[in-house]
């Protein structure tokens, strides 16, 4: 009989053999007449063969797929500990929630305490603080790098203060210094939403090791993907114990699916009003949810890590084509600029339109769109504004006026490593014509 490993070896060569196949057929590049997205998967033959070697495994839930690539990408960042998830909103679900956990003693939140943040971005940054009901403080943006105005949250803090929560938007990592100051003068929480940063420096250290918590997004449009899946990262075993908890149901059991009695007390625990020696696997300290990822979903983002480096790289490399191809346009235009100290792995490329430009967003946007080069907004804008909120309670410190602008004024543009230079140089084309229009 022939070994099995010999088996999955041919089918693994006749998967090189249809990835090689698609290559060979996929239309070149047509100015103006293929579409140039903002973001999109970027793979090889490598991410079909481990996805299909996971799935003759026919393990279908974390395995050793989930094992390695959780031990990888806390390697790479330098922090401790990595769990994955199954998408970057349930990362920031799972974050937010750890810090609810009985277990955190006086430093637990609890219902009505405050969590810091910026009303600008993606609703799932803000959701989990609704949803652990604690009550959202909103401020404002800088123009330029689009992250919270850092120098102001101080002047935020009250009494029911607890913790900072911010995402470090398109890549650009938020002031870290100002921040990490706060929160230690003021004994705060503070979560990373890394989800548009992975690969980010701040003083040459990566974004998403600063905070108490941090969360990563693998969706197709994020820097790496496994197309859904996500994770939360810690330094804190116990911050880990507590975020394994939540994602996989709220038990207090800590064993690895397909294990048994890791604690080698199983049937001698004394928890709750349970009777003595109920079945640990059963026994339950949190009310959480099953919010695990698949093998096979770990098994591609494996192969995605490897070429990371690459990705980051050629992300940055679009950013400069962008950048100094649309300098030019600076007095119509506001471009964006990074944070101080520090090193983006940019997710997108920001554009503001200036109030006193002769021109609007949706004067770009049509033209843009009609050429195939897609855009986005800043995510929701002002989630305040948006019909999901309306009901919202929060506090706001001082008018935001920026976050507006970006609701009104800002869009983006890709810099994903599936665009080429030669797709960067044809979008400055487009802007070119459209500017030339204008003058004319």
């Amino acid at each position: 009989m022939r070994k099995e490993e010999e088996i999955r070896q041919e089918i693994f060569s006749k998967i090189s053999e249809i990835y090689t196949i698609r290559e060979q057929t996929k239309q070149s590049f047509i100015p103006g007449t293929s579409s140039l997205p903002y973001a999109g998967r970027v793979y090889d033959e490598k991410e079909l063969i481990s996805l299909v070697d996971s799935s003759l495994d026919f393990w279908l839930t974390s395995g050793r797929y989930t094992e390695k690539f959780e031990k990888d990408l806390a390697a790479f960042l330098g922090i401790h500990h990595c769990l994955l998830t199954n998408s970057g909103s349930s990362a920031n679900l799972l974050a937010v929630s750890a810090l609810t956990s009985k277990k955190l003693g006086k430093k637990r939140m609890h219902a009505g305490d405050e969590v810091i943040t910026t009303a600008c971005g993606f609703p799932t940054t803000l959701n989990p603080i609704l949803q652990n009901n604690l009550v959202p403080v909103f401020l404002d943006v800088e123009k330029g790098t689009y992250n919270i105005q850092a120098d102001r949250i101080e002047e935020a803090i009250s009494e029911k203060t607890k913790a900072i929560i911010i995402p470090h938007t398109l890549g650009n990592p938020a002031d870290l210094d100002t921040i990490l100051k706060i929160v230690e003068k003021f004994d705060l929480w503070f979560i990373e939403d890394n989800c548009d940063a992975l690969g980010s420096k701040y003083k040459g250290k990566f974004t998403g090791t600063f905070g108490h918590i941090s969360t990563c997004s693998f969706y197709p449009a994020h820097h790496i993907t496994m197309g859904e899946g996500g994770a939360v990262l810690t330094d804190d075993p116990l911050l880990k114990k507590i975020i394994a908890s939540f994602r996989d149901w709220g038990r207090d059991c800590w064993c690895d699916p397909g294990c048994d009695n890791s604690c080698k007390k199983r049937f001698d625990w004394k928890l709750g009003d349970l009777p003595h020696g109920y079945d640990h696997k059963y026994i339950y300290s949190h009310i959480g949810y099953n919010l695990k990822v698949t093998d096979m979903q770990a098994a591609i983002g494996i192969e995605q890590l490897k070429k990371l480096p690459e990705f980051i790289e050629r992300r940055k490399e679009n950013f400069n084509i962008l950048f100094h191809g649309l300098k030019k346009y600076k007095e119509y235009l506001v471009l964006p600029r990074p944070t101080p100290h520090s090193d983006p792995s940019w997710f997108g490329f920001p554009i503001l339109v200036r109030d006193d430009a002769l021109f609007t967003r949706d004067d770009i946007l049509h033209c843009l769109e009609a050429n195939k080069i897609a855009t986005r907004m800043l995510f929701g804008g002002n989630l305040i504004k948006q019909p999901a909120y309306s009901e919202m309670i929060y506090r706001s410190v001082g008018p935001l006026v920026n976050t507006d602008l970006v609701m009104n004024n800002l869009f983006w543009i890709g810099v994903y490593p599936g665009l080429t230079s030669e797709m960067c140089n044809y979008i400055l084309a487009v802007f070119d014509a459209f500017f030339s229009n204008q003058r004319g």
